[in-house]
């Protein structure tokens, strides 16, 4: 009973956090320069005083903000993100059909870091004075160091111009006819770049998060009672060591998750990819502000349900926290 308390405060608390995000989103975009108007009038040429004022009351921006910020979250309440000013279509529409390119680029690069940066941690923390164990160090630090742009344009010039192995844009090949194999396929090769590009980082930290975790544990008393007894190399780092040595790794997952969104932003810009992260890129230059509200909303909800898994997970590998 307790503990289902415990999880529907988590629940409640979550709720009241993305209420927050929402007003502090709202009011922070709305604070920037220029609006929607602004950037029809530009992409017109100009326009009289009468239509600029008759534009911003079709679109409700001649209120004040506490009175847009309160028909904003009312909408929202009902399910309802508003219309885009740039494509004249619904907001949920157009980030629903952007949002599973975003979730397949982020979940594959999420799923690439923890995997290839835990295993690489352990195996350095095994042998700490090994040449793998500087490889690794060498590795986390290059690509810790190095932002994610850079890397993608560095994986264009590598694998799609001088290697020309792997396409350099979009999600799929333009025109393309097959199977559904073939398309699982087509996609997949368009993926390898912008994931491992946006992993690049990720793979670093967790890597060597997992050495400096694991071999705090191996230092620990239990281990050396493990040995002491016996026990082989494999069922002591596999069945007594890795379970804590992956707590701080599982923290960090959740609580980066929020920063693989920021940078699939960046990734999808530089290779092209049709997710939420170019649609918000483009949804500022157009100061496009109701699709980048939701964008930002939907944004935040994923990361406030990671953090709520990442919660639960800890609680899981971990019986003593409450």
């Amino acid at each position: 009973m307790k503990t289902l308390l415990s999880y529907l405060k988590r629940i409640v608390y979550s709720l009241l956090l993305l209420l927050a995000v929402i007003t502090l989103n709202f009011t922070l975009v709305h604070m920037a320069p220029g609006d929607a108007v602004t950037a029809m009038i530009g992409d017109m040429g100009g326009a009289t005083p009468e239509m600029i004022v008759k534009l911003r009351a079709e679109y409700g921006l001649d209120q004040n903000l506490i009175s847009q910020l309160f028909r904003y979250v009312s909408k929202m309440v009902r399910g309802d993100l508003g219309m885009s000013f740039t494509h004249n279509l619904p907001v949920m529409d157009l980030v629903l059909d952007h949002l599973p390119a975003t979730i397949l680029l982020v979940a594959t690069a999420f799923l690439l870091a923890v995997f290839i940066g835990t295993v690489l941690g352990i195996i350095a923390a095994q042998k700490p004075k090994s040449l793998f164990n500087h490889f690794v160090t060498i590795l986390s630090l290059s690509g810790y160091a190095a932002p994610v742009f850079w890397t993608g344009l560095m994986m264009l010039i590598a694998f799609s111009y001088y290697f020309p192995i792997f396409p350099a844009f979009g999600m799929r090949s333009a025109g393309f006819q097959g199977t559904t194999i073939e398309g699982v396929i087509d996609v997949a090769n368009h993926l390898i770049l912008p994931a491992v590009t946006l992993a690049s980082i990720y793979i670093a930290v967790y890597s060597r998060l997992a050495r400096a975790s694991m071999m705090d544990v191996l230092g620990s008393d239990y281990i050396r009672t493990a040995r002491s007894k016996g026990l082989s190399q494999r069922v002591v780092i596999y069945k007594h060591a890795l379970k804590n040595a992956l707590l701080p790794v599982v923290t960090m997952a959740g609580l980066q998750f929020s920063q693989l969104i920021a940078g699939a932003v960046v990734v999808e810009t530089v290779f092209g990819w049709p997710g939420i992260g170019q649609l918000a890129f483009n949804s500022i230059l157009r100061r496009d502000h109701p699709l980048l509200l939701g964008i930002l909303f939907l944004s935040t909800l994923m990361v406030v349900v990671a953090n709520l898994i990442t919660d639960f997970a800890y609680r899981l590998l971990d019986p003593r926290i409450k």
